[in-house]
């Protein structure tokens, strides 16, 4: 019964990271959690030569990137979402 809910749930978490409307503020979010838990990741292997350590660094690091990410949204941009138009050319307004 596990694996019939943990597939249903990662290709919706999947989902709605990649698609949609995002605002900057939850792209840097995401972005610097990635980068965050990237390099935690091998900090914590360096340091600590394990899968523990590895495994700690890179939640750490995910919160310490995801918060740093947040935080560094320039404040015009909170609150707004990029939209393609059909000529390419993106532009900025309120989320829908």
């Amino acid at each position: 019964m596990a694996r019939r809910t943990i597939l249903p749930l990662t290709l919706a978490a999947a989902a709605a990271i990649a698609g949609g409307c995002a605002t900057e503020q939850n792209q840097r979010g995401l972005g610097g959690a990635v980068i965050g838990a990237g390099t935690g990741a091998v900090a914590g292997q360096l340091i600590g030569g394990n899968t523990t350590s590895t495994v700690a660094g890179a939640a750490g690091g995910a919160l310490v990137g995801a918060a740093v990410g947040t935080a560094t949204t320039p404040s015009y941009n909170r609150g707004n979402c990029r939209y393609r138009q059909p000529d390419g050319t993106i532009i900025i307004a309120r989320c829908r």
